[in-house]
């Protein structure tokens, strides 16, 4: 197990133009191993301090560390073991999925071996093997979420963090991705998620943070959290 967390957010603020914060202090720690969930209404500042987490916003107050590595200050230390889904993939459409999935197999090094193992296994498991050679233009949005996530899994990445990740999957892609989750996260992966249903959250993680107005307002263990009752009355309860 690594001595060092997979994920830490130190004392993370963002503030927009008009000096609304959409996160305002936000402080948590995700080991090797964890499924975490980060649950919270829509605009409660979920997705900004992901975004923030996998380097694609800037922010000024606060820390971020992945495996020790500050984001701030050494980002390609971190994009090296990160992967990051996010809610609506943007993904080049004018390439077929097999050369979407090759380009990002390249992009991180990845041998020929290595990759078309890899690819196989996750293109079987979301049944999208057939339509890999078409163009991704040609993909519904389901199917896109699908290369998506198996473009995130070719480097096989320490942290996986995703936004909304089940939104647009049907239930079998959903059962197995989280599937996926629970296989990576037994050879010490760290997975990081956002979602807004609770039952899921319930089912998936063992720790699990709720954020309400960008500030973190309960965090702990799903037992701590729950106490004897459903993540939905926790929630409920900390949200009043």
């Amino acid at each position: 197990m690594n001595e060092k967390p997979m994920l830490e957010i130190r004392h993370y603020s963002k503030s927009y133009a008009e000096g609304k914060k959409a996160a305002d202090d936000v402080s948590l720690t995700v080991e090797a191993g964890d499924i975490y969930g980060f649950i919270g209404h829509n605009g409660a500042g979920k997705s900004t301090t992901i975004r923030a987490v996998v380097g694609v916003l800037d922010f000024t107050e606060g820390d971020i560390l992945i495996d020790g590595h500050s984001v701030k200050d050494d980002p390609m230390a971190c994009k090296r073991i990160t992967a990051y889904i996010p809610d609506n993939p943007d993904l080049y459409e004018n390439l077929t999925g097999i050369q979407y999935l090759n380009f990002i197999a390249d992009v991180f090094g990845i041998g020929a071996a290595e990759r078309e193992e890899r690819i196989k296994k996750y293109a079987d498991l979301f049944e999208i093997t057939e339509a890999l050679g078409n163009l991704i233009s040609s993909y519904s949005h389901g199917m896109k979420q699908k290369v998506a996530i198996i473009s995130a899994l070719i480097h096989d990445p320490k942290l996986l963090v995703l936004d909304e990740p089940f939104v647009g999957l049907d239930p079998k892609a959903t059962f197995q991705l989280k599937g996926v989750m629970h296989e990576m996260c037994e050879k010490g992966t760290a997975v990081f998620f956002s979602t807004h249903v609770l039952d899921v959250a319930e089912k998936l993680c063992n720790k699990v943070a709720i954020i309400r107005k960008g500030r973190i307002i309960a965090a702990g263990t799903m037992e701590e959290l729950t106490a004897g009752h459903s993540l939905e009355e926790a929630f409920l309860e900390a949200d009043r």
